[in-house]
């Protein structure tokens, strides 16, 4: 059915309807397609558009004829349809190539514009003095903007164009703008979710992982031998997925033993730094522990029968199936496993309910801390809270019962308020950036010396930087897969409005740069401590020496505090610390989770960005995390204990 049109209205010339369609005053029946983009009128300006214009119209008109002459004549219409369709191919070919010349005419425009601006500028651009202080700011204040204040100047000297992104490893001008933040609200009031979780939810959850409902195995399967790898917390997490190992194959589980590590130089055993009885007796209504293989089996070569396992030979995070094929006829013919280098080889999903608990079982109630670091722990604690007269969920299982009333004194009265603190775990040791792949504003030393330890303790990443293309650090950082540095994880904090005078207690030894790393953080917030300096050196002496062990009292101290930070998701350390406050914290310790994709982009435009738009920024991002979940599917149980498996939901 043809559309009409009124009978007094003026039939429209060629020129003029296709004119209507560039400038975009035609309605969409009459102008199903546009011709003229905008960007000619935006980029080339008046005369070009019209020019434009009247070449395309002319264009446009030659393929399909005048709208207004007759077509009566079917012999002349299919005449004139032939030769349309041949003007058509042509009139196409004639517009993609004016589209290409016009394309390459503006873009030789622009660049020859751009070259001007920027030989102009080179000639006429004069410095600007260094800014001077601020006689208003605090002390504190004029230290960190006097440091950046050629950090700022750069800001200023951005070339035209719009800029790739690139990493500052300095953001001079955002600490001076938390370093003015942070003055002026000394007195303010904290946001109260700071110290709180800010959902009701998480308070149905109750742990309830020491519930049973088997029989114990009898072991008669044979032996299982682990050799653990890793740091402290990588430790931890291979003993418990060993345990359930052994329950699988009904296998005797002799005491677990911890590798050497040239990263961590640490000769620590499973026995210096957990309860071996507490570990044997807690676990035998599931499996048989023994100390030591019986001395019939001692004088075997394991490897020579092929019952070393190491973990080339298993896959990450392999499901039980894996094991009941390949490891149990092994463990069967040879009466004895030894899992070598033995770490996360087990998955999370799908396992069976009861294997999963017993997950737990182990991680939150069978692995307690030696009695010598249960003491020194507590007294870190205590000294933490300032001699508080409370105590929190989580310190009877830390520490132990013994040592928990250890942390109050006994003198205070109960007026008496306990000084609340926050923990940081800074994952920013030598061996976490050098794997990182990062790239932290150190300059060629940072990574000459980053590429030797790669070499050194990492040669299978080292030979892949040189023979994969790897993603380039600005890749990295994008996809928030570094670790924050001390700068980024102070910015973080001033951002969600902790007070200056906030007590941070900083987790983490030997923190690549040193002190002079740590100044960002030490000038914005003077009250931040460690171990090193809450201990005293008699008080450390016993554990000289033992990086694990030392690792040990950072966890207590950041899984004891009233609100805990992670800077790095991936550090197993920190997923362990909000996965113990998660289960014995009855709602009431939160966990500040930074989604690093979201928050190294806001740390990207740390030259432009306003103070009240960063911490409005930094504050959702974080809010964002603090969300009430079940466990997600295939991920770690020892991070989100929230789930069946692992506690109970009263609601």
């Amino acid at each position: 059915m043809s559309q009409e049109r009124p009978d007094e209205e003026k039939p429209e010339t060629c020129d003029v309807r296709v004119q209507d369609r560039i400038q975009g005053t035609a309605t969409p029946v009459q102008s199903p397609t546009r011709l003229g983009p905008t960007r000619f009128s935006e980029l080339a300006g008046e005369k070009l558009r019209d020019t434009g214009s009247d070449f395309i119209g002319s264009i446009w008109c030659w393929i399909n004829g005048d709208p207004n002459r007759n077509l009566k004549n079917p012999v002349k219409r299919g005449k004139r349809k032939r030769i349309r369709t041949a003007k058509t191919a042509v009139g196409v070919i004639a517009l993609v190539g004016f589209f290409i010349f016009v394309n390459w005419f503006m873009l030789s425009q622009l660049h020859e514009g751009r070259a001007w601006l920027r030989r102009g500028f080179s000639k006429n651009r004069n410095p600007k003095p260094n800014p001077k202080p601020n006689p208003d700011l605090s002390p504190s204040t004029k230290r960190v903007s006097v440091k950046v204040s050629a950090s700022v100047q750069h800001v200023g000297k951005k070339k035209m164009g719009k800029p790739k992104k690139q990493y500052n490893g300095t953001y001079g001008r955002l600490l001076a703008y938390a370093a003015h933040a942070l003055a002026e609200g000394q007195n303010k009031i904290e946001p109260k979710e700071l110290w709180r979780e800010p959902k009701d939810q998480a308070l149905a959850w109750k742990p309830c992982a020491d519930q049973r409902s088997w029989k114990p195995n009898d072991g008669k399967n044979g032996y299982i031998m682990v050799t653990a790898n890793g740091g402290i917390n990588q430790q931890r997490v291979a003993v418990c997925n060993i345990v359930v190992v052994a329950r699988l194959l009904n296998a005797t589980l002799v005491v677990p033993k911890f590798m050497f590590s040239d990263v961590w130089t640490d000769s620590s055993q499973f026995e210096d730094i957990y309860q071996v009885e507490h570990f044997i007796k807690y676990l035998s209504p599931d499996i048989r522990i023994v100390k030591n293989l019986p001395k019939e089996l001692q004088s075997l070569d394991l490897e020579a029968t092929g019952s070393l396992v190491t973990d080339i030979d298993i896959t990450k995070e392999a499901k039980p199936g894996f094991y009941m094929k390949h490891i149990l006829p092994l463990l069967l013919k040879n009466r004895v496993v030894h899992f070598f280098g033995f770490g996360n080889r087990l998955a999370f999903d799908p396992i069976p309910f009861q294997l999963q608990r017993l997950r737990c079982r182990c991680n939150f109630h069978a692995l307690n801390f030696v009695p010598k670091i249960q003491e020194t722990g507590a007294i870190l604690v205590r000294r933490l809270r300032d001699s508080g007269s409370h105590l929190a969920p989580v310190d009877p299982y830390l520490v132990g019962p013994k040592y928990a009333s250890f942390i109050l004194d006994k003198k205070a009265g109960p007026l008496h308020k306990a000084s609340k603190y926050l923990a940081v775990h800074l994952r920013f040791e030598i061996d976490m950036v050098a794997h990182s792949l990062c790239y932290f504003g150190g300059g060629d030393a940072e990574k000459t010396e980053l590429s030797a330890y790669r070499e050194k303790h990492f040669p299978t990443l080292a030979n892949l930087t040189k023979t994969k293309k790897m993603p380039s650090p600005e890749d990295l950082r994008t996809e928030g897969l570094c670790p924050l540095s001390p700068e980024e994880a102070v910015l973080m904090l001033a951002g969600l409005g902790f007070n200056r005078k906030t007590r941070v207690f900083v987790a983490g030894a030997n923190i690549y740069g040193g002190a002079k790393r740590l100044a960002a953080l030490t000038s914005l917030y003077p009250n931040l401590v460690t171990k090193e300096n809450v201990l005293s050196e008699t008080e450390l002496e016993p554990f000289k020496n033992h990086s694990s062990q030392l690792a040990v009292l950072d966890f207590i101290a950041c899984a004891a505090s009233d609100a805990f930070a992670m800077t790095d998701s991936g550090s197993q350390l920190s997923s362990l610390v909000s996965g113990y406050r998660i289960y014995y914290g009855a709602g009431k310790m939160p966990t500040i989770r930074p989604n690093k994709r979201r928050f190294s982009d806001i740390l990207l435009k740390n030259n432009t960005i306003e103070w009240k738009v960063f911490e409005q920024r930094v504050r959702k991002n974080v809010r964002q995390t603090k969300h009430v979940l079940v466990r997600p599917t295939g991920r770690s149980v020892y991070r989100y204990p929230r789930c069946k498996e692992c506690m109970c939901n009263e609601d």
